[in-house]
């Protein structure tokens, strides 16, 4: 069991800015200050220095972020802090010609006080849109870095594959880095089949040394490694067909190529034990699903991998047990309307999730119970309150959790988030996060 505790996955991306193990900030930085001036540029010329067409199409847009993070427990490990804060700019411009051809780019700047780790540039998105008609039938061919969003249940995405997850942003795991591919779409009265080719795998980033929401041991990106002899040139083929039979919206995907959460493997180094990323070939077959009966929404995500490792060690530590396996989260979600006669809406939700490795699984979720309610105001300053519940149905861990959200002004919002760790069993997969609940506010500036 010595190892089962120090599974859970901590990586930074090579896209990232190094923390405390130094490196050439500038470049790190380089990508996406250019974007951002590229931008500010485009935005300021005059109309003649447009291609044709063009000059009409400008759209800039975006957000300024302050963020705090607070974490009343004491912490686990040595150097991590109590406090975290910092700013965050994300910008989209958007230019499109009379045709409808558009080029897309949004990059992302995070500074952050406490964890260096997280302070980052990266792009979202920096993509070419082209579309059409033939026939009675649309088609859609995207080119550069975009981000895609498959799923229909409230917890987590379990289907959703084409992006890597940045951990490191949010524990949630639903804050998604943005992917190189080749995006190709063909819909008509009968559904839409998605088409992709993705290229330079993207690391998972996790929290560092001075962050919380880490484990004991730090993993070494230096160490990455690859099944595939292209490592991350590597190019993972998907494709997914989408479609509406009545009141069934149903998705079929398939997903072949480089997996998004890696094997950890233990090494000893200069600086003591730290944990080696490895990425093997994987292959993915998903369904998500939902049923709308009224009120009512039933939802199943579904996943079958092979090629994937479990976290059992074998032999002398260096490798895991491939283990082919299934995995689903099946959930329900009821919405009642104008409660007591007012403007408000509260939605229920219920989910199970249940990974078939068992207590062997990669992730948080082998066999939970999510219960949770959302209480919109649809008042003027778009109030919403959410409270959620999330517990082990083998053990007494618990998590639980608040958000509050709400209009300030014009284009301020304020966000205002907290989640406590109750009873987390020692053999839970989040047992190093055990005294990491935090209270997290977020003023953010919207243009």
């Amino acid at each position: 069991m010595l190892f089962k505790k120090t599974q859970p996955r901590i990586t930074r991306d090579p896209f990232a800015m190094p923390g405390e193990n130094g490196g050439n900030i500038a470049a790190f930085f380089l990508p996406a200050i250019f974007a951002a001036v590229l931008g500010i540029v485009v935005s300021l010329l005059p109309a003649a220095a447009y291609p044709v067409g063009f000059a009409d199409g400008i759209d800039i847009s975006g957000r300024i972020s302050t963020e705090s993070w607070l974490y009343p427990q004491s912490a686990s490990y040595t150097d991590q802090r109590s406090y975290a804060g910092g700013l965050a700019l994300e910008t989209t411009f958007h230019i499109e010609n009379e045709e409808g051809t558009s080029v897309t780019l949004t990059p992302f700047l995070r500074y952050d006080a406490g964890d260096p780790e997280r302070t980052r540039a990266d792009f979202r998105e920096a993509y070419l849109l082209m579309y059409g008609d033939v026939g009675e039938d649309e088609w859609e061919l995207r080119l550069g870095i975009d981000q895609v969003f498959w799923g229909v249940v409230e917890l987590y995405s379990l289907v959703d594959i084409i992006n890597q997850t940045d951990i490191a942003e949010h524990p949630n795991e639903k804050t998604k880095m943005g992917q190189p591919m080749a995006h190709f779409t063909w819909s008509g009265g009968w559904g839409s089949l998605e088409l992709f080719a993705v290229t330079w795998h993207r690391t998972r980033t996790y929290p560092g040394r001075h962050g919380r929401q880490r484990y004991e041991f730090i993993v070494d990106q230096d160490l990455v490694s690859y099944e595939s002899g292209a490592k991350r040139w590597h190019v993972d083929l998907a494709s997914r067909y989408s479609g509406f039979f009545g009141p069934l919206d149903i998705g079929l995907s398939v997903f072949n190529g480089l997996a998004r959460e890696p094997s950890l493997l233990p090494r000893l180094v200069d600086s003591g034990l730290v944990l080696a990323p490895r990425y093997e070939e994987i292959r993915q077959f998903g369904v998500d699903a939902q049923l709308t009966r009224g009120y009512l929404l039933l939802k199943l995500e579904a996943i079958y991998r092979a090629g994937a490792k479990n976290s059992r060690f074998i032999q002398d530590l260096n490798n895991f047990d491939e283990e082919n396996y299934t995995a689903f989260i099946l959930g329900s979600e009821y919405t009642f309307y104008s409660i007591m006669d007012s403007n408000s809406d509260l939605v229920l939700f219920a989910e199970w999730a249940h990974d078939g490795r068992g207590r062997w699984a990669t992730n948080a979720f082998a066999n939970d119970l999510f219960l949770a309610a959302r209480l919109g105001l649809n008042d003027p300053q778009s109030t919403e309150i959410v409270v959620s519940v999330l517990g082990s149905l083998d053990n007494s861990s618990r998590v639980v959790s608040g958000e509050f959200k709400r209009r300030l002004w014009d284009n301020w919002f304020l966000h205002i988030e907290t989640s406590a760790y109750l009873q987390i069993d020692e053999d839970d997969f989040i047992y190093y996060v055990r005294r990491d609940g935090y209270v997290r506010v977020n003023l953010d500036y919207n243009f």
